[in-house]
C-alpha cells in the first residue's frame, strides 16, 4: 500500500510533491464529467514522469492486433479510447525560464481534489533556478452541466522578484496514447486557426474518422482588471498557442482565465463541428468562471444529494466511499445510450476503454439505486442494440442459428480483444448479460422490458450456451470444456463450476421469460419468434434436457462445488502463506508458476453464489466461503467487494469490513501498485453494494425491498439512499437502531430483519437491533 494521501471526508489532498508518485496522482486526481474525462497533468510543463491524458466518450481507434500467431477467430483489432487535444496546458516562461517543476525546487506543494463541488487545485511554491519564487494556485474542472466546456483559472504570484512573464495557453492535438502499437499517431488535423486569444484544432481518427474539435479563449487579470495587451498567437500542424508578456511586481497576482469547449461528430454534423465548438465557447465566455463554477457545483450537489453514503466515525471508509461514487459519475451519467463504462473511465489507458461485464455485473446495480431509472435502461439498450453484433461474434466462431455470444471487449459491439484466454474462453460474460436483464427487472419492477427487448437477447444467448455444451458419455452428462471463468488465473479449464451454472440459469430465466411473454403479450410473442425463427418446443425442450443433465463438478469430501475440473490436484495452500515479498504474485511470479498454483485472482465459484446466492442455504454459502477466499489473493479490483457482501451475509463482519476497506481504497492506497495506469472505475460500484447489499443487507425478496443491516464496530453510524419503484428512501444504521425513511408521496411496503412494515408518505420508522430474528 501506498498511503500518502491525506484522510478527509470531502476531499483528496497530496501534501508534498513526489515525482516518484506523480503519475499515481495523475489518475487519483483526475476529473470528469461523462462525456469527457481528463488525468491530472499539469497546466505548466512538466519535464518528469508523466502520462498526459485526454479522452473523449465514445471516440476510438482500431488499432491493429498484435500477437504472436493467428488464430481463426481474432478480433482485427483492439479497440482503445484515443488520447485527444490537451486543451489545459499553459506555459509559464520567466524571464527566460521556463516552470517546470521538474526543474525547479518545490518549497510547497498541496494538490487537492473536492468531491463535494467536483474540482481540482494545485497550490504550490517554486524556486526557478535563477532563485526567483513563483507561487500558483491552479483550479479547474470539467463542467457537469454543460459537457462540452472545461475552465481553468491559474493565478501567478511573484513572490520575491519583479520581472517579466510570459504566458501561453495552447492546444496540442498532436499526441498519442502510451500503449499506442508502433508509436502511431491517430489523428490528422482538419484544419485550425488562432487569432488574439481564441482559437481551435479541428482533427479526425486516421480511422472511422471520427471528428473532434477542441477550441480555447482566454484572458488575463492584473490588478484585477483585464489586461489589454495584444497577444502573439502561433500555430502549427495539430497546434495552436497565444501569448502575452506582462510585467509582473512582487506579491501581485496575475490570472489567467482559460476556457475550452471540446466537441465530437458523434453530437454535431461534421460539416458544423467547428461552428459549434466556437458557440458553446462562446456561450461559456458570456457566462463568465463564477456562474459556470456555480452550476457545476450545483450538478453536483444534486448527485451527493441522490447517491451520497455517510459514515460517522472512520474518516478512511468514508473518503473511499465517496471517492468510488466520484469517480463513477465523472465516468458515466446516463445521458448518452451510445455510452458505456470503461474499467478505467477517463483515468488511463489500460484496457482500452472498452466495455467489459463489469457493467452488468458491478456497475448496474449503483446506478439503478441511485440515478434516475433511464440510467440504468440505457446501461441494457447499449447491449440490445449491440444484439446482433453479438450474433456476428458467435458465427465467427462457428455457432449458428442465431446464437449470441457477446463481447468480451468491445466498442462498437464487436469483440475486440487479442488475447486467446479471454476471447474465446472468458464466456462468461454471457451470463452476467443475462443476469443483468433479470436483475433491472428484480429492482424495477418494469417486466415490459422483458417483451420489448430482453427475452430476444434471452434466447440468443441461451441458444449460444445450448451450442457450447457437448454430451460426455464417460460421465452421461453435458460438460462445457475448454473455458476461463472470473478467475483468469486459471485458462482453458474444463468444467468451470460458475460458468456451467451461470449456463443453465440462463436458459432457465430464457424459459421463464418466454412464458411470461407469451402470456401476457401473445402478439409481441409471436412477432418475435417469427423475427428471430424460434422453435419453442424444440428448443426449450432442448435447453430443459441440458440443464436436467448438466454436470458440476462437487468435492463431496468437503461438501464444496469444484472451481473446475481437478482443482484439487493442485498443490493446496492459502494466501496468509505467502510470503509478503511476493505480493502480488502477478508481478512476482511467472504465468507458468500462477497458473499451476490453487490462488484465485477473484470470486470464481462465489460469484456464482453471489448472484445466485437465493438459490443456496446458509450453510452452503458458508462451507464455499471459508474454503475459496482463504485462496483469493484478491489481484483483481473486482475481487474484494464480492468477499466482503458474502462475509456480511455470513457474518463474518471483522472480515467483511476488511474487505470493504480494501475495496474502497483499493487505488487511493494503490494495493495492487497500479494505480499509476488508471483507477478501477467498474470495481467502484463494487464499493458501493459493499454498504448497501453487504452491510446494509439490501435484496429484494418477493418482490419486496428487505434489509438486514449491521454495523461494523469501527463506526458510529452510517446512512445511505436508494431509489426503488418511485420511492426515495433513506436508511440510517447506529449500534441501536435501524431508521428506515420514505422520502416519496406514496405508501411504502418493505421488510426489516424479517418484520414486514409499512411506512407512510414522509414518514419515518425505527426498528431496533435486538427485533433481529435470532438476536
Amino acid at each position: 500500500m501506498k498511503q500518502y494521501l491525506t484522510l478527509d471526508e470531502w476531499k483528496i489532498i497530496e501534501e508534498g510533491f513526489d515525482p516518484e508518485k506523480n503519475r499515481i496522482s495523475e489518475s487519483l486526481f483526475s476529473i470528469g464529467n461523462g462525456r469527457m474525462g481528463q488525468r491530472a497533468n499539469f497546466e505548466e510543463a512538466y519535464s518528469g514522469n508523466t502520462l498526459q491524458g485526454n479522452y473523449v466518450g465514445g471516440v476510438y481507434f482500431p488499432d491493429k492486433t498484435r500477437v504472436g500467431w493467428w488464430k481463426n477467430g481474432y478480433p482485427e483489432y483492439f479497440a482503445k479510447v484515443l488520447n485527444a487535444a490537451n486543451w489545459i496546458g499553459i506555459d509559464i516562461d520567466i524571464e527566460g525560464e521556463a516552470l517546470d517543476l521538474a526543474i525547479c525546487k518545490v518549497n510547497f506543494f498541496r494538490r487537492e481534489l473536492n468531491m463535494k463541488e467536483g474540482y481540482l487545485q494545485r497550490v504550490f511554491e517554486v524556486e526557478l533556478p535563477s532563485t526567483k519564487k513563483i507561487q500558483v494556485k491552479a483550479t479547474r474542472f470539467l463542467s457537469m452541466a454543460r459537457h462540452e466546456v472545461g475552465v481553468i483559472k491559474y493565478t501567478i504570484v511573484a513572490l520575491n522578484f519583479n520581472g517579466r512573464v510570459t504566458i501561453t495557453p495552447y492546444i496540442d492535438f498532436d499526441v498519442k496514447n502510451q500503449d499506442a502499437n508502433y508509436d502511431e499517431k491517430f489523428w490528422e488535423e482538419i484544419n485550425h486557426n488562432v487569432e488574439y486569444t481564441r482559437g481551435y484544432v479541428n482533427a479526425r481518427t486516421k480511422k472511422l474518422d471520427f471528428h473532434v474539435c477542441a477550441a480555447m479563449d482566454y484572458f488575463i487579470t492584473q490588478h484585477g482588471s483585464k489586461v489589454g495587451i495584444t497577444p502573439d498567437s502561433a500555430d502549427q500542424r495539430k497546434y495552436i498557442s497565444s501569448s502575452m508578456s506582462l510585467n509582473m511586481k512582487s506579491n501581485e497576482e496575475i490570472t489567467v482565465y482559460k476556457f475550452a469547449s471540446i466537441c465530437s461528430s458523434l453530437n454535431h454534423p461534421k460539416e458544423f463541428l467547428v461552428e459549434n465548438t466556437l458557440n458553446v465557447l462562446n456561450n461559456a465566455m458570456l457566462s463568465g468562471y463564477d456562474k459556470l463554477l456555480d452550476e457545476h457545483k450545483q450538478a453536483w450537489e444534486k448527485k451527493w444529494r441522490e447517491s451520497d453514503i455517510v459514515i460517522d466515525g472512520d474518516v478512511a471508509a468514508q473518503q473511499g466511499i465517496r471517492f468510488n461514487i466520484f469517480q463513477l459519475y465523472q465516468t458515466y451519467t446516463g445521458d448518452d445510450e451510445r455510452l458505456n463504462i470503461g474499467p478505467k473511465g477517463f483515468t488511463g489507458e489500460k484496457y482500452g476503454g472498452s466495455t467489459y461485464w463489469d457493467t452488468e455485473a458491478y456497475c448496474l446495480p449503483f446506478y439503478m439505486s441511485t440515478a434516475d431509472e433511464y440510467v440504468a435502461r440505457n446501461l441494457l439498450l447499449y447491449r440490445y442494440k449491440h444484439l446482433q453484433k453479438a450474433i456476428e461474434n458467435a458465427e465467427k466462431l462457428g455457432f449458428t442459428g442465431g446464437a449470441a455470444l457477446y463481447p468480451m471487449v468491445t466498442m462498437n459491439g464487436e469483440e475486440c480483444h487479442n488475447e486467446w484466454e479471454i476471447t474465446f474462453e472468458e464466456i462468461h460474460r454471457n451470463g452476467a448479460i443475462a443476469y443483468a436483464i433479470f436483475n433491472y427487472v428484480r429492482y424495477t419492477g418494469h417486466k415490459e422490458y422483458l417483451i420489448e427487448y430482453g427475452l430476444e437477447v434471452l434466447v440468443a444467448i441461451a441458444r449460444f450456451w445450448a451450442q457450447r455444451v457437448n454430451f460426455s458419455r464417460e460421465k452421461n452428462k453435458y460438460v462445457i470444456l475448454g473455458t476461463t471463468g472470473p478467475n483468469e488465473y486459471e485458462n482453458n479449464v474444463n468444467n468451470n463450476w460458475y460458468t456451467n451454472r451461470i449456463a443453465c440459469w440462463t436458459m432457465e430465466y430464457a424459459m421463464e421469460a418466454a412464458s411470461y411473454v407469451s402470456d401476457s403479450a401473445p402478439e409481441k410473442y409471436t412477432e418475435l419468434v417469427q423475427k428471430i425463427n424460434f422453435n419453442q418446443t424444440r428448443e426449450i425442450d432442448n435447453w430443459r434436457h441440458i440443464i436436467e443433465n448438466m454436470y458440476y463438478p462437487v468435492d463431496e469430501k468437503q461438501a464444496v462445488f469444484l472451481q473446475q475440473d481437478g482443482y484439487l490436484d493442485k498443490e493446496q495452500m492459502l494466501a496468509d502463506d505467502l510470503p509478503r515479498k511476493e505480493r502480488p504474485i502477478n508481478q512476482h511470479w511467472s504465468w507458468d508458476r500462477i497458473l499451476r498454483s490453487c490462488f484465485i485472482k477473484q470470486a470464481d465459484v462465489l460469484q456464482g453464489l453471489f448472484f445466485l446466492e437465493d438459490q443456496y442455504d446458509k450453510d452452503t454459502l458458508l462451507r464455499n466461503f471459508d474454503f475459496y477466499e482463504p485462496r483469493t489473493v484478491h489481484e483483481s479490483s473486482l475481487s474484494p467487494c464480492v468477499h466482503s457482501i458474502l462475509a456480511a451475509r455470513l457474518g463474518e463482519e471483522e472480515k467483511a469490513y476488511d474487505l470493504y476497506l480494501r475495496t474502497a481504497r483499493l487505488d487511493l492506497d494503490d494495493y495492487n501498485n497500479e494505480a499509476s495506469e488508471g483507477c478501477h472505475i467498474t470495481s467502484m460500484a463494487g464499493t458501493w453494494m459493499s454498504v448497501v447489499m453487504g452491510f446494509g443487507g439490501m435484496r429484494i425478496v418477493d418482490d419486496k425491498l428487505t434489509f438486514r443491516p449491521f454495523i461494523p464496530r469501527q463506526w458510529k453510524s452510517y446512512a445511505f439512499k436508494i431509489q426503488f419503484r418511485s420511492h426515495i428512501i433513506s436508511a440510517k444504521v447506529t449500534s441501536v437502531e435501524v431508521i428506515i425513511t420514505n422520502q416519496s408521496d406514496r405508501q411504502l411496503d418493505l421488510v426489516v430483519f424479517d418484520q414486514s412494515l409499512t411506512i407512510d408518505p414522509e414518514k419515518s420508522l425505527a426498528v431496533a437491533h435486538h427485533q433481529a430474528a435470532g438476536t
